[in-house]
């Protein structure tokens, strides 16, 4: 009988804890393969690659020529997906380190699910270029404490230092897409260190900054939005996270950039759980209108609350996850061409799909984002371009 026991128990363990640490080991030594089949090995680390565009490692172009794909080291960390006139703005504003390029493409953009976009990627870019020159060790006059959202106020030009957007926000305070690239600004410096001393006085900052580009623009829903990550940083309490969406759906209840932003306050790690944001992604889709990305939102509910160990091989074949990516799937299929946010939900397609091993329908959303990996999953990783370019050449490859 106490051999019989013996005998569940090791059976036990090793369906429970072995065999899951095997499917991950084989799962990541395969990405691992396939990010040296198409990027030929290990590259430089963060900064500008040809042309400006940022990219956090990769080698040469050599494995690219007969398949159209970019390469790793080309990839862009600033935009989800294609934009090429946010694409030429961030590098007219880099190179010359003016920032009227930015003001004038952001007063020219209407469209709020866009706009949102573009104020992301800015604020994005800033955020990147101030690291990497503190990366580089280059002095700076005023030079920011570590962890401090400040800007550098050297005047020297050009300093890729990110003062452009110091200098647009010291020449035009007033101006909203100034004000809206700030507030977002500061949100990214006070994410990329939650641990910093400085964390919650950032934040706290980024909220003064918001509110000023509430008042400048009081129908915009774009501050309110940017509010939205402070709350879940700040720990808002429900009644007042719920006091703050209320302003965002007044403005524009089905945006999805706002619902993307929301999700992660009632995820499990932050401020309330799996049912809790599972229920606010089903109830968004549900009330979603023809042409909506929201039917989407489950999926990026399931990814909030993915286990951190496996222990089934066909998990992501499985109803729960299935039928959100078929619900993701309907989303890209139906919504209206040149969604600025749909990138978003191809990216995180491109992930599960993968993982399903539905090949096929991964490269698809390949050949729609490549080039761009400033997106849910990759930017959760350490290196966002290796990381997609994994995912790209297993769903390239085996399609």
């Amino acid at each position: 009988m106490e051999a019989l026991l013996f005998l569940i128990a090791v059976t036990a363990i090793f369906g429970v804890v072995v065999m899951p640490a095997l499917r991950r080991r084989k799962e990541r030594q395969e990405l691992e393969r396939a990010a040296q089949q198409t990027s030929g090995g290990a590259g430089p680390g963060p900064g500008p690659g040809p042309g400006g565009r940022w990219r956090d490692g990769g080698a040469g172009e050599e494995p690219y020529h007969d398949t159209g794909l970019v390469p790793v080291d080309q990839l862009d960390l600033r935009l989800p997906g294609p934009d090429p006139e946010l694409v030429a703005t961030l590098e007219d504003v880099r190179r010359t380190q003016n920032w009227r390029p930015a003001g004038q493409l952001l007063a020219l953009t209407d469209d709020s699910e866009l706009r949102w976009q573009r104020v992301q990627s800015l604020a994005g870019a800033a955020a990147m270029e101030l690291a990497h020159w503190r990366a580089s060790g280059q002095p700076m006059e005023d030079a920011p404490a570590p962890g401090d959202g400040r800007l550098s106020l050297s005047k020297e030009a050009p300093r890729h230092d990110a003062g452009w957007l110091r200098r647009w926000r010291q020449e035009e305070p007033a101006d909203v897409g100034g004000t809206q690239v700030y507030a977002q600004f500061l949100v990214w410096q006070a994410m990329s260190d939650t641990g910093s001393a400085d964390h919650r006085i950032v934040l706290e900052e980024a909220r003064t900054v918001a509110g000023e580009a509430a008042r400048l623009a009081p129908s915009d829903p774009i501050p309110y939005i940017t509010e939205l990550f402070i709350a879940r940083g700040l720990s808002y309490r429900r009644a007042d996270f719920e006091s703050l969406w209320a302003n965002v759906t007044q403005r524009d209840p089905q945006h999805m950039g706002a619902h993307l932003a929301a999700l992660p306050y009632w995820a499990e790690k932050w401020h309330g759980s799996r049912q809790d944001a599972e229920g606010f992604a089903r109830s968004a889709a549900g009330a979603a209108p023809a042409g909506s990305l929201l039917p989407a939102l489950p999926l990026f509910a399931v990814y909030e609350h993915l286990p951190e160990v496996q222990l089934s091989a066909g998990m992501y074949q499985g109803a729960v996850i299935k039928d959100a990516i078929e619900a993701a799937q309907f989303a890209v299929n139906t919504v209206r061409p040149g969604h600025p946010v749909e990138a978003h939900v191809r990216h995180l397609l491109l992930c599960f799909l993968v993982r399903a091993e539905r090949y096929a329908e991964a490269a698809e959303q390949v050949r729609a984002v490549d080039g761009y990996v400033g997106a849910i999953p990759w930017v959760d990783g350490q290196h966002p371009a290796q990381e997609y370019a994994a995912y790209r050449a297993l769903a390239i490859t085996r399609q």
